[in-house]
């Protein structure tokens, strides 16, 4: 086994997870990986076995059906994941996050009525922030839920939900006070059909969203005209905590695409390693030339970093304290090493790596979006620079 990206002090169990993950990903997704993703195909027969391996209860707490493991327990496993295709791991994030949520700050109602199925994937899960005219300024979002008897009326538009089609609960945050800023600002479980059009009456997914990379997860838009939800289906049950119920789910999934950066990353060396082996130029194999040699180096440090950076930032949010400074550090630094890894790995692989028989071809087009997701390099870079101005530094 590799030496890169080991981690010390796991329980017998959390190995036997991780290694029960590592040979999924081995015999069920890379050797179909990148066949399903040139052709933009939803992965069902992996979802299926990610369902029998627990996978959508892996954080859930045993009280409700769930495995009930850690956090790095958890981004663990989506390290593994995306070692065999990205995707996949999106497909459990946003369903984690908003189990999360729920788990946190959600009623004993929404705890009970939901989580016991969102165990089994029964009840699957995306999460709604973004809107096509606010990017990372969260506050500038326009959908309007407004109060009417017992319910409220939702109009707007949403953008960018992975697992928009499949997912049969969104958590959607919008304004149910435009005048009070982040506290007017609520989160709703917003129930639907899985699908396309009109999943429920007034509430359309309009169809796909085409991507250069990242495809087979399906991501949408959502579309509220005059959708009628119940107050009863405000997370936590009262307006106004919205922001904050985002952000804590946010920050959980930073820690996400973190691991899914390292994941990425570990797959691109992989890659590049075993080629550099295998290429022979003037007479002997690529790795031995001094300047492939410096670049495998390379990679294997960024590899090395990125993986305990984003277990630090794991076991913080474990322990209970604030992980803000700590999961924006390790977003930043797992998606920046993450796109430098294949790039140096497509740059090894030379003319090949520009086709598609390639599998590194594949991974060129998905990184990117790990330097966008859960908040821009920018963004993080704010964050950092705030806390360490706050006196975490």
């Amino acid at each position: 086994m590799s030496r890169l990206q080991q981690t010390h002090g796991l329980s017998d169990e959390q190995r036997e997870i991780v290694a029960t993950v590592r040979a999924f990903v081995d015999r069920e997704i890379l050797p179909v990986a990148t066949a399903l993703e040139h052709a933009d195909e939803y992965p069902q027969a992996i979802v299926d076995g990610m369902k029998d391996l627990g996978l959508f209860g892996l954080m859930i707490g045993e009280e409700h059906g769930g495995l009930g493991a850690s956090l790095l327990t958890y981004a663990l496993v989506v390290e593994e994941l995306s070692r065999g295709w990205m995707s996949v791991s999106g497909i459990v994030n946003t369903h984690f996050i908003v189990a999360w949520m729920i788990a946190h700050h959600g009623t004993a109602e929404q705890r009970a009525h939901y989580l016991p199925r969102m165990a089994t994937g029964e009840v699957r899960g995306a999460f709604s922030m973004s809107e096509p005219g606010c990017g990372s300024d969260v506050s500038a979002i326009t959908t309007r839920a407004v109060p009417d008897g017992a319910d409220y009326v939702i109009d707007g538009q949403k953008m960018r939900l992975t697992n928009g089609g499949s997912a049969n609960l969104v958590a959607t945050l919008v304004k149910t006070d435009p005048s009070a800023g982040h506290r007017g600002m609520t989160t709703f479980l917003i129930d639907k059909t899985p699908g396309f059009g009109e999943v429920a009456p007034g509430l359309t997914v309009p169809g796909k969203i085409d991507k250069m990379g990242y495809k087979g997860v399906d991501t949408t838009e959502l579309l509220f005209d005059g959708y009628r939800v119940p107050a009863a289906q405000i997370l936590g049950g009262a307006p106004g905590r919205g922001f904050y119920q985002m952000m804590d789910g946010v920050e959980v999934g930073r820690v996400n695409v973190a691991a899914r950066g390292c994941g990425v990353a570990k797959r691109a060396y992989e890659l590049a390693l075993d080629y550099a082996r295998r290429r022979e130029t003037f007479g002997r194999p690529i790795a031995e030339h001094q300047a492939v040699l410096f670049r495998l180096a390379e990679m294997a440090t960024k590899v090395e970093a990125a993986h305990q950076m984003m277990v630090m930032a794991a076991r913080r949010k474990d322990s209970g304290e604030r992980n803000d400074l700590e999961a924006g550090m390790a977003k930043y630094l797992a998606s920046e090493y993450c796109k430098e890894v294949v790039e140096d790995a497509f740059r090894i692989h030379g003319g090949y790596a520009y086709s598609k028989e390639f599998e590194i071809e594949r991974l060129y087009r998905e990184a990117p979006m790990l330097l966008i997701g859960e908040g821009t390099a920018d963004i993080q870079k704010m964050i950092i620079g705030r806390r360490l101005l706050d006196g975490a530094g």
